[in-house]
């Protein structure tokens, strides 16, 4: 009988029946043939829900005893990683060490894949041991196949530091939910083009992200509603958005609601609580410490 190679029976190896003669289809006809299992990816995560949600709690724990966020990842799993971290400070007005990533091979894999660097555990394991994990920590390993070495090496030392540890996986059979806080799997099946794992599975894996780290900002407190109040004004576009949040919030004009933030230093939080509560700079900021940064109690009576 003929060996099997170990990734054969992976989800994400699979050969997807719908697509078999993909390579004779209009393109119009290969566009409904994605679409029919992007709509299947999307009722994959749906089934992670309160598993996700689960997940949420975790990282904003770790955030709010002044802990990080830590995606570990390679190829294109990894990829989302950075990207995920690298939006937080612009969107969400975050340090850059609330929010990091790192990913086999190091930054330049980001754009020139190295070969065989998704393979060593040992490689995982003193990357984020240089990043000093701590039991304060939520770690996010992001693995399609669930078997990718340098997350698995990653993963293993942030445990032992204590750290929390997040799985998300397109295998919901990984034996890695015996060793760590929670798994997201989503049985997302095989993709379109048979292992082409920056499909169904990258972007059920990009969903799964943006939730995770969305949700835990809104709950650390760095929206308004719907508001991304803690937006950081270092261009000329951010700088318009929080003068139109500060104008949502205080019903100000453009020309009343920019000096508002000049007064405030473009802290569209700040400006917003000095218009309520008609404290100074400096009381607004001292308001927002004592909130922790919650807007809605830092606006509420004292």
């Amino acid at each position: 009988m003929p060996l099997q190679s170990k990734w054969q029976q992976l989800p994400t190896e699979a050969i997807n029946p719908a697509s078999l003669s993909i390579d004779t289809l209009e393109p119009a006809e290969i566009i409904d043939v994605m679409l029919g299992e992007d709509r299947k990816m999307l009722a994959a995560v749906a089934r992670e829900r309160e598993r996700i949600a689960l997940a949420v709690d975790i990282i904003t724990q770790s955030l709010r005893k002044g802990g990080r966020l830590v995606f570990v990842g390679a190829g294109t799993s990894g990829r989302l990683g950075v990207l995920e971290a690298a939006e937080m400070p612009p969107t969400f007005g975050t340090s850059p060490e609330m929010v990091q990533a790192v990913m086999a091979g190091g930054k330049a894999a980001f754009f020139s894949p190295r070969e065989g660097a998704d393979d060593q555990y040992e490689e995982g394991a003193r990357t984020v041991s240089r990043l000093r994990p701590s039991r304060r920590d939520a770690f996010v390993g992001v693995s399609a196949s669930g078997m990718t070495p340098f997350v698995r090496g990653g993963l293993a030392a942030a445990r032992r530091a204590g750290a929390r540890i997040i799985f998300v996986t397109c295998d919901p059979h990984t034996e890695l939910q015996t060793f760590v806080d929670i798994t997201i799997a989503m049985g997302v099946g095989p993709e379109v083009i048979a292992g082409s794992t920056r499909l169904k599975a990258a972007s059920a894996t990009k969903l799964v992200l943006n939730m995770l780290s969305t949700a835990a900002m809104v709950r650390i407190g760095k929206t308004f509603g719907n508001l991304m109040v803690d937006v950081q004004s270092t261009s000329a576009k951010l700088k318009d958005r929080a003068t139109r949040i500060v104008g949502i919030v205080t019903g100000l004009d453009q020309d009343d609601s920019e000096k508002l933030l000049k007064r405030a230093h473009w802290n569209a939080k700040a400006a917003i609580v000095m218009h309520k509560t008609g404290l100074p700079y400096t009381k607004a900021l001292s308001r927002l410490r004592k909130a922790k940064g919650m807007m809605r109690d830092a606006l509420s009576p004292a």
